[in-house]
């Protein structure tokens, strides 16, 4: 029997992040009961167990919303009854200050998805994110002006994560599951509007698809790819430049003649290193922060720039130096 093409591209899709492990590792899969998470908990279990890899469902109760008990208690038999080794379910508490809903539900995820991964010592955590995902995240950063690394959208693989289906539409997964019988549990902020990626997906993207013609959402998620190969390109580029300009202890500033010979792309990325190194707040350093630090080191403002995480950048001696921002009462 011919393989369904559906559940062929979710496989495929593993088996390319899963070929570099060893017999007896262990595959953390995070599952939700969605349809892309479901599909990908089938076919990491179909070409884990032909690896000798053990593999672990794992689901986490955000408790936002009515029955969420329920429905993670659901998850955890759907995916006994896949086949994983084992399984874990962890509730969470979702009060992440600062952020947004989906942001601070978000964090939380990631949160417990680390410290199981730790636990299990897992080599990989697997997360269903799909070209869609990826289109929609891209459509987002665009209109954000968020520049080229959220332009770059999610990445494939960092750490011990990967995101296999990246190049499987949600229509493959959805299918994937019918072919499998699998029946996935669809979850009602996905209907909301209230959520600005859902519009993304129930609106924009069709009206793109409209008017432009088909494909739109694959080519987003083509040029995220190409423009992740030149962030990443950078970045290597700044990070060495960091490690030229910050001296063997780190504690001497950033010399800023020696900063001007870079080109401004890279020069803007080895001001961001230095001031997380300082003590400023990664998911609160905004473009415009590190906007005017540019500004501040090419002399364009005067003064000093107050960043996220009471960090105070200032100029001193041809360098650009950073302090602690003094409370106030």
């Amino acid at each position: 029997m011919t393989l369904h093409p559906a559940v062929a591209a979710c496989r495929r899709g593993v088996r390319a992040v899963l070929s570099g492990l060893e017999p007896g590792d262990v595959v953390l899969v995070a599952c939700s009961g969605g349809a892309d998470s479901l599909a990908l908990a089938s076919a990491t279990v179909f070409e884990g167990h032909k690896l000798g890899l053990r593999v672990i469902g794992a689901t986490v109760d955000h408790g936002l919303q009515a029955g969420s008990a329920d429905q993670a208690a659901r998850v955890v038999a759907q995916l006994a009854a896949i086949g994983v080794d084992e399984t874990a379910t962890v509730r969470v508490e979702v009060t992440a200050e600062g952020l947004g809903p989906e942001a601070a539900a978000r964090q939380a995820r990631y949160d417990v998805l680390e410290q199981l991964r730790e636990h299990a010592g897992a080599a990989l955590v697997l997360l269903g994110h799909t070209r869609d995902d990826q289109a929609e995240t891209v459509l987002l950063g665009l209109a954000r002006g968020s520049g080229g690394r959220s332009l770059a959208g999610m990445r494939r693989s960092y750490d011990r994560y990967a995101r296999p289906l990246l190049d499987v539409t949600r229509d493959d997964t959805f299918t994937a599951c019918q072919v499998e019988g699998l029946e996935p549990w669809h979850d009602p902020h996905n209907d909301d509007p209230g959520y600005t990626r859902v519009r993304v997906r129930r609106t924009v993207l069709p009206v793109l698809e409209e008017h432009l013609g088909p494909g739109v959402a694959a080519a987003l998620a083509r040029t995220a790819d190409q423009v992740r190969d030149d962030v990443e390109a950078l970045d290597a580029i700044a990070q060495a430049a960091y490690a030229a300009l910050r001296g063997p202890d780190g504690t001497g500033g950033i010399p800023l003649r020696a900063l001007h010979d870079h080109y401004r792309a890279v020069a803007s990325r080895v001001l961001r290193l230095a001031a997380l190194e300082a003590g400023a707040i990664d998911s609160e350093l905004a473009h415009l922060h590190v906007r005017a630090l540019v500004d501040l080191a090419a002399g364009e403002i005067r003064g000093e720039v107050r960043l996220p995480g009471h960090v105070t950048a200032y100029r001193a001696d041809g360098h650009l130096r950073f302090r602690p921002t003094p409370m106030t009462s």
